[in-house]
Formats: C-alpha cells, sequence, structure tokens
C-alpha cells in the first residue's frame, strides 16, 4: 500500500448517512426498523483526496459514483444499523486504499519467437484445412 493513503484524513462533511429499511428475511424487525446504511461520499468535491487519488477511484467506484459525482455505498450485510454503518465507512476506505496504488507502469515486451513460431505454424495448418475445402468443379461433377 502506498505510504500517502496512511496519511488521507476524509473530512467528514463530504460524507452523508442515511438510514432505509433493508430488504430480504428478518421478519417484521425489517418491515419496521431502518438499518440498512445508504453512505453518500461526495467525491467530486471533497478536498482531502489527492487529484490522482481521486481519478483512480473514480473509475474504480464505476456505477456507484452518480452524475452528480457522489459515490454511494449501501451496507445491510448486518440486522444492526451499528454494523452497518461501521461496514460501509470499511467498504469506503477500502475503495480510498486500493485508489491510492498508483498502477505499475507497462513495460513493453515483445513475444518469444518460439511462441510467434508457433503462431505462423497453426496458421499455416488452419491456411492448409481451408484450401482443402473448395469446391466442387464443374469437370469433376458428371
Amino acid at each position: 500500500m502506498d505510504p500517502s493513503a496512511e496519511r488521507i484524513v476524509l473530512d467528514e462533511s463530504d460524507i452523508v448517512e442515511r438510514f432505509v429499511r433493508s430488504s430480504g428475511p428478518g421478519g417484521q424487525h425489517v418491515n419496521k426498523v431502518a438499518t440498512a446504511v445508504q453512505l453518500r461520499f461526495d467525491l467530486k468535491n471533497s478536498r482531502s483526496l489527492p487529484d490522482d487519488v481521486r481519478i483512480r477511484l473514480f473509475r474504480l467506484a464505476g456505477n456507484r459514483v452518480t452524475a452528480e459525482g457522489l459515490l454511494v455505498l449501501e451496507a445491510r450485510r448486518f440486522r444492526s444499523r451499528e454494523k452497518n454503518r461501521k461496514d460501509a465507512r470499511e467498504r469506503l476506505l477500502a475503495l480510498i486504499r486500493k485508489a491510492s496504488v498508483p498502477p505499475r507502469p507497462r513495460r513493453k515486451t515483445s513475444p518469444p519467437r518460439q511462441s510467434r513460431e508457433r503462431r505462423l505454424s497453426n496458421k499455416r495448418q488452419r491456411s492448409e484445412v481451408k484450401k482443402k475445402r473448395g469446391g466442387v468443379s464443374d469437370t469433376e461433377s458428371g
């Protein structure tokens, strides 16, 4: 992990939590209590993230980012509001940690000679198979 990830401190004003009713099993408890957490992190306007981390996080989060630039995470794994809240925050931190690791630059390589030769040999064999599939000419049919 990148050491700069340890220095990232999130501003609480960038995080908004909303409690909603959870779906799935749980009987009457599920119908009465809003235990699921919908965590919204203002990714677009947050000043607590360096620009390179923010760009990678946008890409990493994918369709969890709204058009307004809000990263939305839903946590409904637990029946307790506090556990779901903690889970959502841990998932946000895990995403930020993953985004803080810069990608390793790609080193250009060329394929080894043996694999090039094998590829060309396979192409020649395939070509021969297809040549032998030629249609019947008029002189052969009788």
